[in-house]
């Protein structure tokens, strides 16, 4: 049974009053949050532990200059936990890089809240959010998808992680809700001076919007159709690739501290390229992009979260993400499978079933 803290205060009042407790009562170390870089609205991920610093926090805050997730497993335990605000794909994340022995679930009492998407990076480096504010804010509260988010936000249904330790109802909402739903938070937040009650968050409150995201992912899905194409599709989509790796960078699945990609199997070859240059008259360079995204998708797309980070920084404007989400959704489905919804829940293909997909023959 959750608990429901009993507040006519703002929600962002009121999470910020929480940390400053959760911190001045010594039961956290350090609260990681967004943070206000300067009077502009820019913004990155803070850890903060003097709590006068806490003034500059913007937890809410519809921007996500990197996946939260892929920061925090890189964390060492610390002396105590660490409060951390993330997003529900952050949060789906982590969850999959603690089932990779990538982060461990107790350095954190994690905080995540129903999300109506971020917007691009292009925006925020451009200075061109703050006008949008007021919109995207009004949007979450009529339940609907606020204009200029990531495409991959608009077609997102994992959208409240009822598993955080602490929840935050902002969609559909005229002032937010907090709710505390694990033992963990309740007993950090014995002393904490705002009333509480049992109650449960009502997930028909996000019907609306998940109809419409819904209907907004299968528009996006159907732009993407390799299935036809084959190997040309391919081509056409990645051929303009330019081999920097930044979707590769910027995931927080992809952990491996040198990735094969990177390695020195992958630099010219100039015996090789010349015979492959003698045996085909033409090369593309750089090479092997195909195969790099093609390996991506098989070592980790039923684990994508769909954060939309790998489509956010490719300079070449290909459409990363929306493909990864499509391939990933219909390989996990397959199994029955939703990348973070669970720590318990095993990851496909670390799973030995004797028997498998019968319907193949053998």
């Amino acid at each position: 049974m959750s608990r429901l803290l009993k507040t006519n205060k703002p929600v962002e009042q009121t999470l910020n009053e929480l940390l400053k407790y959760l911190l001045e009562s010594k039961q956290v170390s350090a609260v990681f949050s967004l943070r206000k870089v300067n009077e502009k609205g820019s913004v990155d991920y803070g850890l903060i532990s003097d709590i006068n610093k806490l003034d500059e926090i913007a937890p809410l805050h519809p921007v996500m200059p990197a996946n939260a997730g892929q920061l925090l497993g890189r964390f060492t335990p610390m002396g105590k936990p660490v409060v951390a605000v993330v997003r529900p794909c952050e949060f789906r994340a982590f969850v999959e890089l603690a089932k990779r022995e990538q982060g461990q679930m107790d350095n954190f009492l994690f905080i995540s809240y129903s999300c109506s998407g971020v917007f691009t990076l292009k925006d925020n480096a451009e200075d061109k959010i703050k006008g949008k504010l007021n919109g995207y804010w009004e949007a979450a509260k009529s339940s609907s998808i606020p204009e200029g988010v990531r495409n991959v936000c608009c077609s997102c249904e994992q959208i409240a992680p009822l598993n955080s330790d602490i929840f935050i109802s902002l969609i559909g909402e005229e002032n937010g809700k907090i709710y505390l739903n694990s033992k963990k938070a309740e007993k950090m937040l014995e002393g904490f001076e705002i009333e509480t009650e049992h109650s449960e968050f009502d997930p028909a409150i996000l019907t609306d919007i998940l109809k419409e995201r819904a209907a907004k992912k299968k528009e996006l899905f159907s732009k993407i159709n390799t299935k036809d194409s084959g190997l040309d599709g391919l081509i056409d989509i990645f051929g303009k690739c330019i081999g920097c790796h930044g979707c590769n960078t910027v995931c927080p699945i992809c952990y491996c501290t040198l990735c094969d990609f990177d390695s020195f199997n992958y630099d010219y070859n100039t015996p090789i390229m010349e015979k492959e240059l003698e045996e085909k008259g033409a090369l593309r360079l750089p090479p092997d992009t195909i195969f790099f995204h093609l390996g991506r998708l098989s070592h980790m797309s039923f684990s994508c979260v769909g954060c939309g980070m790998c489509s956010d920084v490719c300079p070449a404007t290909i459409p990363v993400a929306d493909i990864f989400k499509k391939t990933g959704e219909e390989t996990a489905s397959m199994f029955d499978f939703i990348a973070g919804r669970s720590i318990d829940e095993a990851i496909p293909v670390m799973i030995y079933k004797e028997e498998e997909f019968p319907e193949l023959g053998e």
